[in-house]
């Protein structure tokens, strides 16, 4: 059996889905964040060390990381090559590997970094620091973050103006993978997420494993 160390409003919701679009029996084990600091509960780190989410026991072995998971669930799962390109095509199999490495290593850092100078505008703080700390993050979004974002979000957008999917012509586990920072950048970034970013997100939340995926694990504010 397959068990899925799930926390809410997180990465793992990917791999949810990605089990569901295999048709795979899997456990859920829930997890909260703490709802001040917005963290991964202590319990995860008896699983890893690193205390984040997504984690799957699989074959007694603990899997971290969803670029991997992605990868050990597909080359365990999907022989037919039903959610990743058949051996033989090399342009999509380069796309492929491309993007389940891009989402999270270029793609959600400046997303991330939007997130926290966001908090850092509202975290409460002494009155004289405000003014400060709102000036640095506002300084950093403008010469740095924001200009990141619209580079990783126009280099999307050509991408998916280009083709329906990101391997190419038909729905792969990279699709998956990206599903994360581009829900986020929509949620969070809409001035950059273009006409074609928005459909690919309408097209994976209308698939019937996504919706399974939801049921199951519960809230998660970045399908709204």
């Amino acid at each position: 059996m397959i068990r899925v160390h799930h926390l809410n409003n997180s990465r793992s919701q990917r791999v949810l889905w990605l089990l569901e679009e295999l048709g795979q029996p899997y456990e859920v084990v829930r997890y909260a964040r703490d709802p001040r600091t917005m963290l991964a509960p202590p319990e995860l780190k008896r699983l890893h060390p690193l205390g984040k989410s997504p984690v799957v026991e699989l074959d007694g072995r603990v899997l971290v990381e969803s670029g991997a998971i992605i990868e050990a669930l597909i080359e365990r799962f999907d022989p037919e090559h039903r959610l990743s390109p058949v051996p033989g095509n090399a342009d999509a199999q380069q796309r492929y590997r491309q993007f389940l490495h891009y989402a999270e290593g270029s793609a959600m850092p400046p997303m991330l970094l939007s997130l926290v100078f966001s908090r850092i505008r509202t975290a409460p703080m002494p009155f004289f620091v405000r003014p400060v700390a709102r000036g640095i993050a506002d300084k950093a979004m403008r010469t740095f973050v924001g200009p990141q974002l619209a580079t990783h979000l126009s280099y999307v957008e050509g991408e998916l103006a280009a083709r329906m999917w990101f391997a190419g012509d038909r729905f792969t586990a990279a699709d998956i993978q990206m599903s994360f920072p581009l829900e986020a950048a929509v949620a969070r970034a809409a001035d950059h997420a273009g006409p074609h970013i928005r459909a690919f997100v309408e097209r994976i939340h209308a698939r019937p494993a996504y919706q399974r995926a939801l049921a199951t694990g519960g809230p998660y504010a970045l399908a709204t």
